[in-house]
This record gives structure tokens, sequence and C-alpha cells, in this order.
């Protein structure tokens, strides 16, 4: 019976696991045998007793890596690959864009990884798509940090004493997070905007409740190709843009950006001279402060006031909703699972004509081990490292 192990997080700003009951029964329905490390489910408030309720069995950070299949939230550190079995496979966030050396040590140990951030956004992917399923939380959840600490009210209110305004928020980029940034800000009773380079969504901010921010001149109209991307635009366009957003922002009182680039530095969106026209006890959420910042004036990890704004850099936001964000993370692995396993044999397979295979394995194929006969490093001589691995390039 093959046993997949899934050992405790190790960052210190990461408290969500990559197993749930749930899906720890579901595992088990499928033929496997589910080896969870004791704790693993301390910081999304899952007990160990609820994995053992469903089957599973508890075990140490040894044991649950050196499991033939080995389910992560974060790319395994040196010390954790040191612990796993040759010819394991591992399924987990690899940070592909910015940590190079996961696949190189993986290969190394004769380890099959598989980065959940390379599943191609197809159809037949949609429910392994572990970027939208936290982003969707991310964006839910830069509303409410917002809010905690902004000083006045969201929605607008009557009192015998007098009204109370609104609060503005514009939402910078209109992705999975943004989007649900703005249904957020709009439901708590917030007047909305949002800007993206992509007219398309348009249509989808407004559906929201939102106003779309945006220089509509002919140019903009055609800016998007046949394939649904933007269009490089003028240096002039550019330009009306940039003035136009420079306005709105000095009339806003949230700003939530959201913009990122895969294998690229996060884009500059809010200048510090954007920051100091901006009303004092406003509030900024840079949910790409992990890649550098959205904002200059983020920090990584922090909550800083500059020039009276205060600025939220949360890392890792989705998991301060660790019970509901491991839940989903769950059923994203578990479905991304069904394309590697055979039902009939029971074992892992590499269909080579699998896109969803091929984009997201990180290391050369490696022969799948025999389940529970993997050649394991002997756990009695190389002890898992429970030292907390530190936050990498700021996260």
């Amino acid at each position: 019976m093959m046993i997949i192990g899934i050992p405790k997080e190790t960052r210190s700003d990461e408290s969500r696991v990559a197993a749930v009951p749930d899906t720890v029964k579901k595992l088990i329905a499928m033929g496997f045998s589910v080896a969870v490390e004791k704790g693993a489910g301390d910081g999304a408030l899952i007990p160990d007793a609820a994995y053992e309720a469903v089957g599973a069995s508890l075990v140490t950070t040894a044991k649950a890596l050196s499991a033939d299949l080995v389910f992560k939230v974060r790319p395994p550190s040196q010390d954790e690959i040191d612990n796993m079995s040759s010819g394991a496979t591992i399924i987990s966030l690899m940070e592909p864009y910015s940590d190079t050396d996961t696949g190189a040590m993986l290969n190394a140990a004769g380890i099959s990884g598989y980065a959940l951030e390379l599943v191609p956004r197809i159809t037949r992917a949609q429910s392994m798509d572990v970027l939208s399923s936290q982003a969707n939380l991310a964006g839910y959840r830069a509303v409410l940090e917002a809010g905690s600490v902004f000083s006045r009210a969201f929605p607008m209110m009557m009192t015998a004493a007098g009204t109370v305004p609104p609060a503005k928020v514009l939402v910078m980029g209109a992705g999975v997070a943004g989007l649900q940034a703005i249904a957020t800000a709009k439901r708590l009773g917030a007047v909305v905007s949002a800007t993206d380079v992509r007219p398309a969504v348009k249509e989808q901010v407004e559906s929201l409740g939102g106003k779309f921010v945006a220089v509509e001149d002919d140019e903009f109209k055609a800016a998007e190709t046949s394939g649904g991307y933007a269009k490089e635009m003028s240096d002039a366009y550019k330009a009306k843009q940039a003035q136009l957003i420079a306005d709105t922002i000095k009339t806003q009182d949230i700003i939530i950006t959201t913009a990122l680039i895969p294998g690229r530095p996060a884009p500059v969106l809010v200048t510090e001279d954007m920051v100091k026209s901006m009303k004092p006890g406003s509030v900024i959420v840079d949910l790409a402060v992990e890649q550098g910042g959205n904002c200059p004036l983020s920090e990584p990890g922090q909550v800083v006031v500059k020039h009276d704004v205060t600025l939220v850099g949360y890392t890792n936001i989705a998991g301060r909703l660790a019970e509901v964000a491991s839940s989903l993370y769950a059923k994203n692995v578990i479905n991304f699972l069904a394309n590697l396993w055979d039902e009939e044999s029971k074992s892992l397979k590499t269909d080579s004509d699998d896109e969803i295979i091929t984009s997201s394995l990180i290391t050369k194929p490696v022969k799948a081990a025999k389940p529970a006969q993997a050649s394991t490093k002997k756990a009695s001589t190389k002890k898992a490292s429970t030292k907390k691995e530190g936050d990498k390039d700021g996260k």
C-alpha cells in the first residue's frame, strides 16, 4: 500500500497544512495509507484526533517525510529533502520563479517534484488551481486587514448626530484576488473603484458594483489581443492613465494592490509621491509585498505608518485564514493527484501527453518507488530538522 506523508510546515509564517480530515478520508478510500506528522494541523486548528478519527496514523517528522508520496504547502528545505526517500514524489507549492534550487535538490536526491503553481489555467485544471483558491481568500482577507487599521467606517451611516460618509476603496489589479476584494469591500458598504491594464475586466468590475478607472479612448478600446492579453500602450496613453490614477489615489481612503507578474518583481503601482498625496489615516494593503511590492514603502511582514498612511505588508495573507485555506488547498492537491494515480495498478503514473503533468513537473522523470519500498534514508541516522525555516527573501 502506498503511503502519503503530511509533514508539519516549518516556515515561521506558514500555518496551513496540505491535507485535512476530509481529504485524508478520501485518500484512504482510494487505497492509500496516510501518515500525518503530530501537530501538522495545529496552525489550521485541526487537532491530531481529527486525523486519527478518519484513519490516518500520527507519526514523527522523519516518518512523514520518508513516505512514498509527500504533500506539502511550502517548498521542501534541504533538511526535509535529506529525510525523504529516493524514488519518492512530492506535490507542493515550489516557488519556481524565485527559488530555482528546489528542483535541482530534488533531482539530486532522486525525487520527483510537482509545482502546483505551474498547473496550466485550462478548464480541466480549474479544480487544481491552487493560486486561484488562495488568491480568493487573500482578496477577501485584504479588505478585513484594511478595516482593522482604518480609523473610520466602511458603510455610510445615518445617525441622529449626523451622517458618516462611506469609505472609498480602490483595488489595483482585477484578477482573482482583486475581484474578491472588490466584492468584499462592496458588501461592507464602501464606494469601490478598480483599475487594471486589461480592458476585458471592466465588465467584471462593474458587475460587482465597482467603478472601472481608465482613460477609455479609442486606444484603450483596442488594447487587447485576440488571446485576451493586454497590448503595449503608447507613451502618450500611459501618461494620461498615470495622471488619472494619481488623481484618483488622492481621494481614496483604502487602496488594495494585487498586481503580480510571474517570474518578475511586482510592478510599482503606488509611488512614494502618491502616498504623500493621500489623506492622513488612509490605508494601503500590498498583496504583492513578497515579490517586491506594488508600493516601494511596503515592508514584508510588517504594518508601518509612513507619511500618515498605514501600509499593511503581511506575507502569506491567505494563511491568515488557515483553516479554510488548508481545506481548499487540500482539495486542490487531491484533484491534482487524480492525474497521477492509476486506479487499476494502485501506483503513480506519469503521462507524458498530459499537459497538467508535464507543465508542473520541475524535476527530471524519476522511476517511482514501489509502495512502501522506497530506498529510504535511514531515519535512525538522519533526524528531521525541527528548526524553523527562515523566511526567504523577506517572505
